[in-house]
């Protein structure tokens, strides 16, 4: 059978995220499940020039590409497009899922909102839900949140709870309708002391998102529009999927195209400039570089299972960094959405993927070591 299905026969919210329908679904998620418009301005796209050679081919082959369930790659170098391949029907206008990819897009517009004095990123919850006060996560700043050191696990029936609140899925039976403010306010589960380990929670960063929209008074979709899709130049309007009461799941709901996911990154290695325009503060960037605690991930959960990649990790703000030679960041989000950036060599992986499962790791592995030829490659 095919992997894609044609014009997504028989995706539909049971099943969207499980192949044979993902596919298609990950790349057609409004037709899905609820999702607000990322703005774009069509009179202020940046253009990506075309390279005169293309790079990466003898590293990104057909193989490789079928291996990893590619479904599409954009590279750049120094800013042109030196490779760029699309499948299952996918082209350079889809704007597909990037899953927990988000968090580093979430990362990035709350280090601009600060830069702006919108809003503290360490200033505790608390400040802007006055209402979560009594809940685990009273004593957890917006920074804890960012860098996956709240303190607060969902587990069990709590952990179901929250899958339910994001809308991905249909209603549980018997159960009552919840949306994401609904489960936050009335969550009482584990907690510990905050800025610990680090401990992988996406329930974080989706508070995150509702602080912000409550510092602000504008909705995640807007700011985006505003603060990144605009300014940077993104080719095509993003989305993001929405709870039912209307909150954007800034966990793992942003869509965007390969190209502007690339884009994202050329913003990365550019220190936040596109075009001349200062985007994001360069000191916002050097921050998701430098800045992650090495304590708190060589304890964390994920020291161990990282290790084949490198033990040199950090996590800042939804940005994995890794401080070997040569140095680099990444995003990434399960069935294989991944963002690479070397700022060095001034070179930008943006892939997107339907892997069957939603963790991989032969995928994940191969998808890194990759990226690794390819840094080689530019630096020779």
């Amino acid at each position: 059978m095919s992997d894609t299905l044609p014009n997504g026969a028989g995706a539909d919210i049971t099943n969207w995220r499980d192949a044979p329908h993902s596919a298609w679904a990950f790349h057609h998620v409004d037709q899905v499940v609820p999702c607000a418009p990322i703005a774009h301005d069509p009179g202020r796209v940046q253009p990506l020039r075309r390279a005169s050679q293309e790079f990466g081919a003898s590293v990104l082959t057909p193989e490789f590409l079928e291996a990893t369930s590619t479904d599409a790659v954009v590279v750049l170098r120094d800013g042109e497009i030196v490779f760029e391949r699309y499948a299952k029907g996918n082209d350079a206008r889809s704007p597909h899922i990037l899953m927990s990819a988000s968090k580093a897009v979430t990362g990035l517009l709350v280090g601009i909102l600060a830069a702006r004095g919108d809003l503290d990123a360490h200033a505790s919850v608390t400040r802007y839900l006055p209402q979560l006060a009594q809940t685990p996560y009273g004593a957890a700043t917006l920074r804890d949140l960012l860098d996956m050191r709240s303190g607060v696990r969902p587990e069990g029936e709590a952990l179901e709870a929250y899958d339910a609140a994001v809308n991905w899925d249909p209603d549980r039976a018997g159960a009552a309708p919840i949306d994401l403010r609904g489960f936050f306010e009335t969550y009482s589960g584990l907690v510990a002391k905050p800025g610990g380990p680090f401990a992988y929670i996406s329930a974080n960063t989706d508070l995150a998102g509702w602080v912000v929209e409550q510092a602000t008074g504008e909705t995640i979709a807007a700011l985006l529009g505003k603060h990144l899709w605009k300014p940077m130049g993104a080719e095509r309007e993003g989305a993001v999927t929405l709870d039912r009461g209307g909150l954007a799941r800034c966990a793992g709901g942003v869509c965007a195209t390969a190209r502007d996911f690339a884009r994202i990154g050329q913003l990365v290695v550019d220190g936040g400039a596109a075009d001349g325009v200062q985007v994001a503060p360069a000191a916002l960037i050097d921050d998701l570089c430098d800045n992650g605690d090495a304590e708190a991930w060589r304890t964390g959960e994920w020291g161990e299972v990282f290790a084949p990649i490198s033990r040199n990790f950090r996590y800042r703000g939804g940005w994995y960094s890794v401080g070997d030679d040569p140095k680099h960041l990444f995003a990434m989000g399960i069935h294989g959405q991944n963002l690479f950036i070397d700022r060095a060599r001034r070179l930008v992986m943006a892939k997107f993927s339907s892997w069957p499962q939603r963790i991989e790791y032969g995928p994940l592995l191969r998808t890194h070591t990759a990226f690794g030829e390819l840094q080689r490659a530019a630096a020779g």
